[in-house]
């Protein structure tokens, strides 16, 4: 199978460079979720050959009921910068995954691209409000983190203490990013709005 161009992640970074990360909700029929979490899951293995792949997830519903309702799944991907991006998006292998997937979903796919931490400070429903100031935006960072990490270590990370350290940092940190994306931050984020956007 041919391959689209991959740039050298070797490369070295401009400061106009900045990670991206592109956010995906796909509708999938109770009887076809088997089927479409095997082809996300090729999806995601195929990403990681590509340069600049920071990671990818498929985060199942938060709630699965009886009946033959479509399910909303989420999935993630994440690449350093837009131009590595752009490389899987044109790729023949992302074509040849998104064939094996299409026959599992309902309707479109939503798509979001996100960079930085700008997803957790957009406004809702807008692509025109200004980022809040940059350390406001670190004050309400870390009053999510804290809690969430501090929870974790309390929590999960005692039935971790046999595993290898990159494992147990990774799963740590996995859950940080998803408990942040799509429980503390949209919550920090519309109590603080008045102070976050706040007119000087």
């Amino acid at each position: 199978m041919d391959t689209a161009p991959r740039i050298d992640s070797q490369a070295p970074a401009t400061s106009a460079q900045r990670a991206v990360t592109v956010l995906i909700a796909r509708r999938v029929l109770p009887a076809a979720v088997a089927g479409f979490e095997a082809a996300m899951q090729g999806m995601l293995a195929a990403a990681q050959g590509f340069a600049g792949h920071l990671g990818g997830q498929v985060v199942p519903p938060d709630l699965v009921e009886d009946g033959d309702e479509p399910l909303l799944y989420h999935v993630v991907f994440a690449f350093d910068s837009e131009e590595h991006l752009a490389a899987w998006q044109s790729s023949p292998e992302r074509a040849h995954w998104l064939q094996q997937v299409l026959p599992h979903t309902v309707g479109h796919q939503q798509l979001q691209r996100v960079t930085g931490l700008d997803y957790w400070f957009a406004a809702p429903n807008s692509t025109t409000r200004a980022a809040p100031p940059r350390w406001k935006v670190a004050v309400v960072t870390w009053l999510g983190i804290f809690p969430t990490v501090l929870l974790l270590f309390l929590t999960v990370a005692p039935l971790l203490a046999d595993w290898h350290l990159v494992p147990r940092v990774l799963v740590i940190t996995l859950l940080v990013v998803v408990i942040m994306t799509w429980v503390v931050a949209p919550r920090l984020t519309r109590w603080l709005h008045p102070w976050l956007h706040a007119k000087a």
